[in-house]
């Protein structure tokens, strides 16, 4: 799949608060990268943390979906990325160490934005990376309704 402008990375916690809620800001931001009007990027690292949160049984067991169509909409999520190999490791020294991996995507695959429901997480950085926006997803839904 080719990834139309704005390229972006979708953090874990909102395909999971997606999941978990139906209707809201995380849903409707995942809604916007399934209908083409933000255009995902994931890398290996990326997947196998999806991957990992979602066979997390205890975590959904209040999700009004049931496993399998958290799957589907997990497979209909990944249809619209692109995959993106990132060669370096620019190690940003993020506040959660486990958050390094989805900034060197952005930088990587030329997002314009991280989407995420943890701000202040992304913006304690030692490095800058002035062309990537920190998003929380009701402001990257914004973006796309101006």
């Amino acid at each position: 799949m080719v990834v139309t402008e704005p390229r972006i990375v979708v953090d874990t916690n909102v395909l999971v608060g997606a999941l978990l809620r139906p209707g809201g800001q995380n849903r409707s931001a995942l809604r916007a990268c399934l209908e083409e009007r933000g255009g995902p990027i994931v890398s290996q690292a990326l997947f196998l943390e999806y991957e990992d949160v979602l066979g997390r049984e205890d975590l959904f067991r209040k999700s009004p979906l049931s496993a399998r169509e958290r799957q589907r909409l997990f497979e209909a999520f990944l249809s619209a990325c692109e995959w993106v190999q990132v060669y370096y490791l620019w190690r940003p020294n993020l506040r959660d160490e486990g958050d390094n991996h989805v900034l060197e995507l952005a930088v990587a695959g030329g997002a314009s934005a991280i989407v995420t429901n943890n701000v202040s997480d992304f913006r304690s950085s030692d490095l800058r990376f002035p062309d990537v926006r920190i998003l929380a997803p009701k402001d990257f839904l914004k973006e796309m309704a101006a």
